[in-house]
């Protein structure tokens, strides 16, 4: 049975970010993903402090401000002159940094530490039940990322032309009424919650990769949209499944091993994919320099 709630609980957080992931590739802002990630560390610590628990609730409304206040400062230096790859740097290594202190600050009068809030290990997510009326429900993971994910699931399926629009043209948006800077927010907020829905289960380094990885794949495999969202769902339970399998045959990191198996399905896609794969590109190009040179030689054979 732990074995289940392991893999349900690594397809979940996979699933989740790969979803949203596919928007923020399709922005180009991959790495924003990665900021919102880490800078949602103080506002973890700074829930915590005020709830004096780790409930998920407190932790996701922290998260969700801090995940905005990223976003805001990150637009506010770009629109100011700085270039987009140093204002998101200097934005998550500042709220991070501020993270740690807090965290180092009060370790010793609170049960938190960077061990719960930043390295976190999948393989306990079956100790940590949620219990009601004497009632095991099952881990606090699974319904807390489960959670997040049908609300993402929800929002983007009511709004999904819109998203669609701004994703792929903002200016079209908002010429024709969408409030585009409303559903950039969104999108934020979508992936401020579920990063902190499954930071403390799986930690940065999983929701990283997963916030990327399985929906640049799934880029590599389509160019609509509403089949790159499935396709990411798809090869994040893969990563999980798959890693679980490696990790056990390893006795490694669960964790490691399911972010190892996302990048050797991207590997693959990259090298295999129909259209955009370098194998594909490859025999393509050849292709058309026989064609050219058929084409040249017949030319040369033709009487004059």
């Amino acid at each position: 049975m732990n074995t289940f709630w392991i893999i349900l609980t690594g397809a979940l957080v996979a699933a989740s970010c790969g979803f949203l992931g596919c928007f923020l590739i399709l922005r180009r802002m991959a790495m924003l993903g990665d900021a919102i990630s880490h800078s949602i560390l103080p506002g973890i610590v700074i829930a915590f402090l005020f709830s004096g628990s780790r409930e998920t609730l407190p932790m996701l409304v922290g998260a969700a401000i801090i995940g905005m206040l990223t976003v805001f400062i990150v637009q506010l230096l770009h629109q100011s002159g700085v270039k987009s790859d140093a204002a998101i740097g200097v934005t998550f290594t500042a709220l991070f940094s501020v993270g740690v202190v807090l965290v180092s600050l009060y370790t010793q009068q609170v049960d938190l530490d960077l061990d719960c809030v930043l390295y976190g290990e999948i393989a306990y997510v079956p100790w940590d039940t949620w219990q009601i009326g004497g009632m095991d429900l099952g881990p606090r993971a699974v319904w807390g990322v489960g959670g997040v994910f049908l609300f993402s699931l929800l929002i983007v399926g009511l709004f999904f032309k819109q998203f669609k629009l701004v994703s792929f043209d903002p200016a079209m948006a908002a010429a024709v009424g969408i409030p585009v800077v409303l559903f950039h927010y969104l999108l934020m907020t979508l992936v401020s919650l579920t990063t902190v829905a499954a930071f403390e289960s799986v930690g940065a380094i999983l929701v990283v990769a997963m916030m990327v990885v399985p929906s640049a794949t799934a880029y590599l495999l389509t160019d609509r949209l509403h089949v790159m969202l499935l396709l990411s769902i798809v090869i994040g339970v893969l990563c999980s499944v798959l890693g679980y399998l490696l990790a056990s045959w390893l006795d490694s990191s669960i964790a490691g091993a399911m972010t190892a198996v996302s990048g050797f399905l991207f590997l693959l896609a990259f090298l295999f994919s129909p259209r955009h794969g370098v194998v594909a590109k490859t025999i393509a190009q050849r292709k058309v320099r026989m064609g050219e040179q058929h084409e040249s030689y017949r030319k040369r054979q033709k009487p004059a």
